[in-house]
């Protein structure tokens, strides 16, 4: 045997069962009838990272009732998520709102990071080149 594992050719690259097909759409909206100002929401190719985060932050939005997700089967990319508003928002404008402001937030913390990345980077430089105190102790304090 070549030492191949005879299962690789068969099991698609994980990071492909992410990917939208040609006709997917990423999400799609279908009004609850069993409750007012009620919508489910599918969520092709995501997982319990983005339910998870989508649903605890809906939760803290003011005109939001209720948030809840499920993930219908582990194997299967697909993420309900069911929103219900006190009715002076609709469901889609209380997940638009939601996602607008996690990529807001996780932009800036982004950035934040960066920034601390880029002061450590710049202060280990000076610590190789001697320091403040001409690498009598190293640098350290």
């Amino acid at each position: 045997m070549n030492g191949a594992n005879p299962k690789q050719n068969s099991e698609p690259n994980r990071f492909e069962l992410f990917l939208l097909q040609d006709g997917e759409k990423k999400i799609e909206e279908k009004v609850f009838t069993g409750m007012s100002n009620t919508s489910d929401f599918k969520i092709l190719k995501e997982d319990h990272t983005l339910g998870n985060l989508l649903a605890e932050h809906l939760k803290q939005a003011p005109h939001v009732l209720m948030a809840g997700y499920k993930i219908a089967h582990p194997n299967v990319p697909e993420l309900f998520i069911r929103i219900q508003t006190d009715g002076s928002i609709t469901p889609r404008e209380a997940l638009v709102g939601a996602c607008k402001q996690l990529v807001a937030m996780y932009g800036q913390l982004g950035r934040e990071f960066q920034k601390e990345l880029a002061l450590r980077q710049y202060a280990d430089q000076g610590e190789q080149g001697g320091g403040v105190n001409g690498g009598a102790n190293g640098g350290h304090y």
